[in-house]
């Protein structure tokens, strides 16, 4: 609107009205130069595919199953896993996924091969959605880590609540200083020296899709979320080798499995059967025999 001078021999705008409506013009003007001219929203993050069996690949879980207790390896060593009576098949990330729950049967556990150890050259890798946090002080994603003594390579998982009641503290001095709901990558050094642990600087979502991996060099060891390094820590040596099996979404003495009856279960359970379980679902877990650096299912940024 046109402001007008009241006065009884002017009909027209005045100076100061011209003014005015010359200013909002400009602000105007200048406000669509700008919208024209700014960067576009980036668009939101999202996957290339699904991960490939590649050259590197060791081994490649994709859980792609409808059901039943077999996990075919995509990998070239077919290095098949099975899973435990409560381990569910669910919807994945890329189709299927494995849906794991705080019970002693649930987990997918795949027999040792010697192809599974890589000293100096290594890369564990999966998307995971998780439900809760675990009460104790690690929630494992995929470990090379029994409780035999003397086999123990590595695990891959997620800094737990550390309520000490009823943990048996396997994991404490992978997870000192460490907050709540980050991821940790643990191993013991081919030195045989103490078992050591590298943490994520970023906290993980919860209920909802995050790929995550951890690398080693046998200089350095990496941690990436969502395809981005987040943490990385100067080491000593590479991963020592070990006859631990790997088992995904637990921790337990793979002595006490048995087959009896038809399904692979645990038996017998005293204490040393720990619950380690991890609350949620894992989908495409992948070994690789080198130390990646991209990842091609993880997010675009």
């Amino acid at each position: 609107m046109t402001h007008t001078n009241p006065g009884p021999t002017t009909s027209g705008p005045t100076t100061l009205g011209r003014a005015f409506t010359a200013t909002l013009l400009l602000l105007a003007l200048g406000s669509c130069a700008g919208k024209q001219g700014a960067r576009p929203p980036a668009p939101p993050a999202g996957p290339v595919a699904a991960p490939a069996a590649d050259s590197v690949t060791i081994a490649l879980w994709r859980f792609d199953e409808n059901g039943g207790t077999r996990g075919a390896d995509s990998g070239p060593y077919r290095l098949h896993a099975i899973a435990g009576d409560d381990t569910r098949t669910d919807f994945g990330r890329f189709r299927s996924a494995r849906s794991f729950q705080r019970s002693v049967q649930s987990f997918v556990y795949v027999p040792y091969n010697p192809v599974m150890d890589s000293p100096r050259g290594f890369t564990v890798e999966a998307w995971i959605d998780m439900r809760s946090v675990a009460p104790y002080e690690l929630q494992p994603i995929a470990a090379r880590w029994s409780t035999v003594p003397g086999e123990q390579s590595w695990v891959f998982g997620v800094v737990g609540q550390k309520l000490y009641k009823d943990s048996p503290g396997l994991f404490d001095d992978m997870v000192v200083g460490a907050p709540q709901n980050h991821l940790v990558f643990g191993f013991v050094p081919e030195n045989a020296a103490a078992a050591r642990g590298t943490y994520s600087i970023t906290a993980l979502p919860m209920d909802r899709w995050v790929h995550v991996a951890a690398t080693c060099d046998g200089e350095v060891v990496r941690l990436y979320v969502d395809g981005r390094m987040d943490a990385q820590a100067v080491i000593a040596s590479g991963i020592r080798a070990s006859a631990a099996p790997l088992v995904v979404g637990s921790i337990f003495n793979e002595r006490k499995l048995t087959d009896f009856g038809g399904d692979l279960r645990l038996e017998n359970l005293t204490n040393d059967a720990l619950l380690y379980q991890f609350d949620g679902s894992i989908d495409e877990v992948r070994l690789s025999a080198t130390a990646r650096h991209v990842f091609d299912s993880a997010p675009l940024r």
